[in-house]
């Protein structure tokens, strides 16, 4: 069943708020995206699941990068998804890095339920070391 433009257009506007409240390190609002927050870092097998874990999340993540930040390439959209292909920057370390990802943000409705990342650790890991 193919949702509706109405309710496309709301979620395609939760994730650009929550990708773009990320750069912006406004957690509060990147959380208020959510129904539940929680990610799943597909490579390194790492879940964060709840409010508190995914708060540790943005500490852990911006403590070593903080200056990470995204960059939409493309949005894709299913019947409880939107998918976006996106670039990750950053310079943990003083070395930079760019890696083009790949997010399923899954929807309940028009908040997400949870942001499931695709990468390639390797790519990250070449250009910092």
């Amino acid at each position: 069943m193919a949702i509706d433009e109405a309710l496309r257009q709301r979620r395609e506007d939760v994730v650009r708020e929550h990708m773009q409240s990320e750069n912006e390190l406004r957690f509060d609002d990147t959380i208020k995206t959510f129904s539940h927050p929680r990610y799943e870092m597909i490579p390194s097998g790492d879940v964060f699941d709840g409010e508190a874990e995914v708060r540790e999340y943005y500490r852990l993540s911006r403590s070593r990068t903080p200056d990470q930040n995204n960059e939409i390439i493309a949005l894709h959209f299913a019947d409880d998804a939107v998918i976006v292909e996106f670039w990750l920057r950053g310079t943990p370390g003083g070395k930079p890095f760019e890696c083009r990802m790949c997010a399923f943000f899954l929807f309940d409705g028009d908040r997400i339920t949870n942001e499931r990342v695709y990468y390639d650790r390797k790519t990250i890991f070449d250009q910092i070391s």
